[in-house]
């Protein structure tokens, strides 16, 4: 059976050997398995691409994506699985902190009852950064809220998929990906095996406050309506609230014509009415903009050349 490795790569040149050689000896131990490894350059600012080039230099079954910039995590692994060939796809990070050892367990979890499998770790037992783990836990709630997942399952960056699974996944050619939301519509046969998670050895991560918005914007406006839904109804709501606001001004001031009006609260209401109004335009604007993106065709990434596939330029 062929098993497809896709690791997105950035700022990583001194973690990604240490990967690959992890990913071979796993390989190497079990017969059964044959391997490629696909592994995308997000237009790296170190000197990955020089250490991806002599890693594919060394074996032809290590294949490299070299983007023309950065695209982000999900749109790096979309152009890696658009590149697969294996039966089972498994996509780890490139700083070792999954190692990668441990994806037997996810390929051996797969069934006919399992399409995909993540791998989990509690927060005791997993060595991500503390804003990392507050990004992994508002995403969590996210996915569940609005893209209904199962509270109990547990998605992370480390997975394995069967062949269909990613073909499905493929199907969507637009520019904002975001690899849970596509796993999610696809099936409901999904499972979690528990994995050792290992420290940082070097570097830090990628992860900025500004890519975990993105990349939250990118999940609920690309495969959820509940945000629309939620302003119509907070809409609704303020509607309601200030017109018995307006009821009780009248009949204060039928019953009491030397009450005072209030300036203050009247302020303080429309403040608080035209900063809704503001948000909900926001949010009515950001689909509108992703649907202008997508109909003039927006790419998901652009590959500036690759290495050791059949089309590489020799």
């Amino acid at each position: 059976m062929l098993v497809s490795f896709v690791i997105p790569c950035y700022r990583s040149e001194q973690t990604i050997g240490g990967v690959v050689a992890d990913i071979k000896k796993t390989i190497c131990e079990n017969t059964d398995y044959k391997y490629e490894i696909i592994l995308v350059n997000d237009c790296s600012p170190d000197g990955v691409y020089t250490v991806l080039q002599q890693l594919a230099a060394e074996d032809s079954n290590v294949k490299v994506i070299n983007l023309a910039k950065n695209f982000g995590q999900h749109s790096a692994l979309m152009a890696g699985l658009n590149r697969t060939e294996g039966d089972v796809v498994v996509c780890l990070d490139d700083d070792g902190q999954t190692p990668p050892s441990e994806s037997l367990k996810l390929i051996d979890a797969l069934g006919e009852n399992v399409d995909v499998v993540y791998a989990s770790y509690d927060l005791d037992g997993k060595k991500h950064s503390g804003f990392r783990n507050f990004g992994s836990m508002a995403n969590d709630l996210m996915l569940q809220k609005l893209l209904g997942k199962p509270k109990d399952l547990k998605v992370t960056s480390f997975f394995a998929a069967k062949k269909y699974i990613i073909k499905e996944m493929c199907r969507y050619h637009h520019a904002f990906p975001y690899l849970q939301g596509l796993v999610l519509r696809s099936t409901n046969k999904i499972a979690n095996v528990p994995v050792h998670h290992r420290e940082r050895l070097v570097g830090r991560s990628g992860y900025t406050l500004k890519s975990l918005l993105k990349l939250w914007i990118n999940g609920f406006t690309a495969f959820s309506v509940i945000p629309l839904r939620v302003s119509t109804f907070g809409g609704v709501v303020l509607a309601i609230l200030g017109f018995i606001y307006g009821i009780y001004t009248v009949i204060k001031r039928l019953v009491n014509p030397l009450a005072p009006m209030g300036y203050a609260s009247m302020m303080s209401a429309l403040l608080f009415i035209g900063g809704m109004i503001m948000l909900m335009l926001g949010m009515l604007g950001e689909y509108i903009g992703r649907i202008y993106l997508s109909i003039n065709n927006a790419p998901q990434f652009v590959e500036r050349n690759t290495l050791n596939f059949k089309d590489s330029d020799k």
